[in-house]
This record gives C-alpha cells, sequence and structure tokens, in this order.
C-alpha cells in the first residue's frame, strides 16, 4: 500500500473513531439527563443530582442540565449549591428565562427579596409571559416592603440598635438607592466609628456611584478595621480591580498629554 493511501486510511479510521465515541458520549449524556429529570420528578432528589452530575460529565455545555440539578438541589434545601449551578447555567446561556425565575425563587427562601426581585426582574426582560414569575415579583416585592416597615419600627423604637440601621442601608443598596444607603452609613459611623459594616456599605455604595477614589479609601478602611471579615475577599477583588483601571487610566492619560 502506498504512504499516501495508508495515511488516508489511518486518518479515516481515527475520525470513524472520534465519531464514534462523539455519538457514545451523546448517548450516555442523554441517557443520564432523562434519568435525572425522572427521579427528580418523582422527588427522589439525591439520585437526581447523582445523575444530574454523571450527565455533565459526558455533556460540560448544557445549561438546562444545570438548571435541572439546581432544582434538585434546592429541594433539598441546598441554595447556594442551587444558586452556584444556576449561575454556571447563565454564564453558558443567559437568554433563559428560567434560570434567573429559579434563582429568583433560592434567594426568596434564603429570605433575601431583593435579591429575588433583581432575578425575577432578569427574568420577565427575556420572558414577560410566564405569570409565575410576575406573580413571585410581587410576593419578594410584598417582603422586602414587609422588612422596611420592620426595620423602621425597630428603629423608632431603639435608635441606638444599629444593626436595624445597617440592615435598612443594605435593603437600600440593593434596590439601586445607593445615595440614601450612604447617607445611612455616614450616619451610623457618627454614632460608632469602629461599626466596621458601615465602611464596607459605603465603599459598595461609592463603587457602584462610580466615585472610584472614595470606593478605594472605605474598602482599604474597612480591610485595615476588619481584614477576616467575610467581605474581605470580595473588598480586595475589588480594590485590585479599581487600582487597576486607576493606573490604566492613568498611563492612557498620560500617553494622551505626550502626543
Amino acid at each position: 500500500m502506498k504512504k499516501n493511501n495508508y495515511m488516508s486510511c489511518v486518518s479515516a479510521l481515527a475520525h470513524d473513531s472520534e465519531k464514534n465515541i462523539i455519538n457514545i458520549a451523546k448517548d450516555d449524556f442523554l441517557k443520564y439527563a432523562s434519568r435525572a429529570e425522572s427521579l427528580r420528578n418523582a422527588g427522589q432528589y439525591k439520585e437526581s443530582v447523582l445523575c444530574y452530575l454523571q450527565s455533565i460529565m459526558f455533556e460540560r455545555n448544557n445549561h438546562k442540565s444545570y438548571i435541572g440539578l439546581a432544582q434538585s438541589y434546592k429541594y433539598l434545601n441546598d441554595f447556594d449549591k442551587a444558586i452556584k449551578n444556576l449561575q454556571k447555567s447563565i454564564s453558558l446561556n443567559s437568554d433563559d428565562y428560567e434560570a434567573y425565575y429559579e434563582m429568583g425563587i433560592c434567594y426568596l427562601l434564603k429570605s433575601m427579596p431583593e435579591k429575588a426581585i433583581q432575578c425575577f426582574k432578569k427574568s420577565i426582560a427575556i420572558d414577560n409571559t410566564q405569570l409565575d414569575v410576575q406573580l413571585q415579583l410581587a410576593l419578594a416585592h410584598e417582603l422586602v416592603d414587609m422588612a422596611l416597615m420592620i426595620y423602621n419600627k425597630i428603629i423608632d423604637e431603639h435608635p441606638e440598635y444599629l444593626k436595624a440601621h445597617s440592615h435598612k442601608a443594605a435593603l437600600f443598596i440593593c434596590q439601586g438607592k445607593f445615595v440614601e444607603a450612604g447617607k445611612i452609613f455616614f450616619d451610623i459611623l457618627k454614632k460608632n466609628p469602629d461599626f466596621h459594616r458601615a465602611y464596607f456599605g459605603l465603599a459598595v455604595c461609592y463603587d457602584n456611584l462610580k466615585k472610584i477614589s472614595l470606593a478605594k479609601r472605605f474598602y482599604s478602611k474597612f480591610l485595615r478595621i476588619k481584614p477576616n471579615s467575610s467581605h474581605a475577599d470580595y473588598a480586595k477583588t475589588r480594590l485590585e480591580l479599581l487600582n487597576k483601571n486607576s493606573s490604566s487610566f492613568k498611563s492612557e492619560y498620560l500617553s494622551l498629554v505626550v502626543k
């Protein structure tokens, strides 16, 4: 057999082998994905998690698998894992209303209605025909209004209880009311300069208001006061990013001046 013919045969065999492997993997994915959905619908959530994980081993880019896996985790009351898998689903396909809807439900179950509202709004922006999503959005708004009413009642009766002020400000942040939240955090610091959450809150407010120098100042202050906080990693990441962007801006400005 001539060398060229031999190489052609080898190439053809390799191609056929690759196709067979892909077909086998696809068949295995469909088998486990179908089984996982059946188990979830039957209320066997732990078993369905295992099958979803197996299906993802064969096909890692199917966003629906992550939604199904998240739903099983939700029914197992593991909301953090559910949210993590929904975020993965959205990273693969951000045009599926269901992922945002399910994430909103998880935030509601975690008693975080303000974050649920953000998710439901994104879901409706993708598909405004889903009545269940609109219903849950209304419920989340009711819970937020109730939370604000409770915070205000506590503050009126116990103005010295700064934690209630902080929670009210955090609620305003989630609603995008950064100026109002900032005023509350400043009032907290007037009463207690060591209230570390207020420094973090101010940093987040200024960060979102694009007041970079003030955001950097308060992130740094927060990290000095509470370096081991659960929010420390976020503060460090934002601070590094703001410093990097600031340096980039300065270098671009200087190059324009030089030119």
